[in-house]
């Protein structure tokens, strides 16, 4: 496969804009045949039927016709062709007869393996590294998520730079006095991407300091933090919107969401939060991707509180969390139970008649150690009002005080509610307020310095004063 056949899958070609409208010069749809290999000795949670199904998922998310999905036994790997010699000529005779200019092979694949393949083939073949890669090259679109997948894409292809091109053999004429054979273009492409990503990896560190200095902002205004993470396609951007009442981009499509979106999130007592997005993990990410997205992933660092959203209608719900739990592990994100509650989404398609087990389940879990887990409807509404109320319970780390305000401080309590939250709230004999306010530490500095007169009570004399109020 050339250079230019592989950019053809890889970059789509940019809109033409002329003095008309603009003309779609993407790449026409190609036929693809999907492989999934299962290995003789595979002890992976997900079952192969699983796997292919996922793969084909991501095939079609790179708008591929699918033609043709096989699971495709291997006892032995071949390190030529991976396949044994018989079937990849079956496989030849499944190509021509598909006419597919495409093969997704659901496995990672060395260079020289690839190479031989589509010798074979006659196809283009793409392994699972390159498949998520090209995903995430058409769907970025703010500059630091465009960076971090072309610093992942040119770590991947700097690997495939060996027997992958002929023309890689050339050689170039020496240079200075000694002359001699030169560099190869091998040895020149690998130090122009070297070059390359060197300029990424300055570019993107100061994208990184500038979102550190964003958060450093936000974290003068003392804002909890809640992040969504999740397997892709469990339904986070959903989620996102129905929580924020936002319009982030939800499709039944694996990774629609990308870039990190950042709202405010309102909680049942009034107190604001912030609610970011992330990208949705998978099984087998490319490590190029691991690597480049942890500078994404650092609002889940940060965050007060993790939300696990499970695709709980999903079979293989089990096996994408423990997915999750090994990216988060490989970011060096701590996941303590008491940082994180599981969401289990999409609710509206479990069948009412096992509805009730799945509390027994979450109890369990809980019993057992593990994250509270939530049963909800991201697209129903379903059970959000109960996360939110579990979202707020785990942030309410602010101070408890209790005041007494006489009838003409008005603009003492406008400024309680603007600032703080009130949980309770009683009338004395003269027409006052007691009221049990939360602050951060920080408001109640500016409180009692703005309002002095207010009057402050211990919890158990403002108790005996609502039951003196009230006769309960």
């Amino acid at each position: 496969m050339t250079r230019d056949e592989t950019d053809t899958l890889s970059n789509p070609v940019p809109e033409h804009r002329g003095k008309g409208r603009a003309v779609d010069r993407r790449p026409p749809i190609e036929a693809a045949l999907v492989l999934h290999p299962r290995h003789g000795q595979d002890a992976a949670l997900r079952g192969p039927e699983a796997r292919l199904e996922e793969a084909c998922g991501l095939a079609r998310a790179l708008d591929l016709e699918i033609r043709g999905a096989e699971i495709v036994p291997i006892r032995t790997p071949r390190p030529a062709t991976l396949f044994g010699s018989g079937r990849v000529e079956e496989l030849a005779a499944q190509v021509r007869a598909l006419d597919a200019s495409v093969v997704v092979v659901d496995d990672a694949l060395t260079p020289v393996q690839q190479r031989n393949l589509e010798k074979a083939w006659n196809a283009k073949v793409v392994d699972r590294s390159g498949l998520i890669l090209e995903i995430f090259a058409r769907r970025a679109r703010t500059k630091e998520g465009k960076l971090q997948v072309e610093l992942a894409r040119l770590s991947y292809e700097k690997s495939r730079l060996v027997r992958t091109w002929t023309h890689l053999e050339r050689q170039r004429g020496g240079f200075g006095f000694l002359g001699g054979p030169g560099e190869t273009q091998i040895e020149a492409d690998r130090r122009l991407l070297t070059d390359r990503m060197v300029k990424l990896k300055k570019e993107l560190e100061e994208v990184r300091r500038t979102r550190t200095l964003h958060r450093s902002a936000r974290q003068k205004v003392p804002y909890p933090t809640v992040a969504l993470v999740g397997y892709t396609n469990a339904g986070k951007s959903t989620l996102f919107n129905r929580l924020t009442e936002g319009a982030v981009l939800a499709q039944d499509m694996l990774f629609a969401t990308l870039d990190p979106t950042l709202r405010t999130l309102k909680l049942p007592d009034g107190r604001p939060a912030i609610l970011s997005d992330t990208v949705g993990f998978i099984s087998d990410l490319p490590h190029e991707l691991v690597a480049a997205f942890r500078a994404t992933l650092e609002e889940v660092q940060e965050a007060d509180v993790i939300l696990h959203v499970r695709d709980i209608s999903s079979p293989e719900t089990a096996a994408e969390a423990k997915d999750v739990e090994t990216v988060l592990e490989e970011l060096g994100i701590d996941a303590h139970p008491e940082r994180m509650i599981e969401v289990w989404n999409k609710l509206d398609q479990v069948p009412q008649d096992e509805r009730a087990g799945l509390e027994g389940r979450a109890r369990r879990a809980h019993e057992l150690g593990s994250a509270d887990a939530l049963p909800v409807s991201a697209l129903t509404g379903e059970g959000c009002e109960a996360l939110l109320q579990a979202i707020a319970v785990r942030v309410d780390d602010d101070e408890p005080l209790d005041l007494e305000l006489a009838a003409s401080e008005g603009e003492a309590l406008a400024w309680l509610y603007r600032n703080g939250r009130v949980t309770g709230r009683h009338e004395t004999a003269e027409g006052g307020l007691q009221l049990s306010v939360r602050l951060d530490a920080q408001a109640r500095g500016r409180f009692e310095r703005l309002f002095p007169d207010a009057h402050t009570h211990p919890a158990d004399e403002l108790a005996g004063l609502v039951t003196a109020a009230t006769g309960t």
